[in-house]
């Protein structure tokens, strides 16, 4: 299988779950951020005033939620390998149903998260961190630092060091992220108009029936979805 457009040494990868592209869920969220990262297309979003100002940094990343973060493969892996590894994880988990999601304040950013755990959500999230981690290129020591300037519990710490990310296995939670952070007056408009626009497709039932690749193909590019791996246990 070939590599996609523009991949290259400096190109990071990431695991993440994203709605079918026909699913209602996806079609007003990335009307919402105003990208399609499946197509790259910029889409008209709805008529909230101030919207595109938040949305920029979300846009670019694509509507998703992580399973594996984004990372640079090792000197000489290539994406084959790569795509083997993801699809040999992929073949030993079957479908699931999606809990049902709900729009919330998750320390300042508006997103989509789990209104209640799912166990086979969580434990597809640690076999998306361990199964590909031989293939990861260490995270460089100014990526260290960004991840730093926050402040880390220990726990997340331990994480970094050892996954290259903080918030996976214990410290990971679900989230699909609409928005830049926000104070407290965003959040009073911002708020209720997400609520809104998603509120018809969070009521529909969904399946997590694929793992999507992403691909960022230099530093500071969009991410593009380029690939679905299907389930299937």
């Amino acid at each position: 299988m070939s590599a996609p457009a523009g991949f290259g040494p400096e190109s990071r990868v990431a695991l993440y779950y994203a709605p079918a592209e026909r699913d209602p869920l996806w079609t007003r969220a990335v009307a919402w951020l105003g990208r399609d990262p499946a197509s790259g297309a910029v889409v008209g979003q709805p008529d909230v005033p101030g919207l595109s100002a938040i949305t920029g940094d979300a846009a670019s990343y694509g509507f998703h939620a992580t399973l594996k973060p984004p990372f640079r493969l090792r000197a000489g892996v290539t994406w084959d390998e790569f795509r083997a590894s993801v699809g040999a994880l992929a073949a030993s988990v079957p479908p699931f149903a999606l809990p049902p999601l709900e729009v919330r304040d998750l320390f300042g950013f508006l997103a989509l998260t789990e209104a209640e755990p799912s166990p086979a959500l969580q434990a597809l999230c640690d076999a998306c961190v361990a199964w590909p981690d031989t293939l990861r290129e260490a995270p460089s020591v100014a990526e260290l630092a960004r991840r730093r300037r926050i402040g880390l519990a220990p726990a997340e710490e331990a994480n970094l060091v050892r996954w290259g990310y903080p918030y996976v296995f214990s410290t990971w939670f679900f989230h699909m992220t609409l928005s830049r952070k926000l104070d407290e007056a965003e959040h009073a408009a911002f708020g209720p108009a997400a609520e809104e626009w998603f509120a018809d497709a969070l009521a529909e039932t969904r399946q997590v029936g694929d793992i999507a690749l992403f691909l960022q193909a230099e530093p500071g590019e969009d991410f593009f979805l380029v690939e679905r791996v299907a389930l299937g246990g």
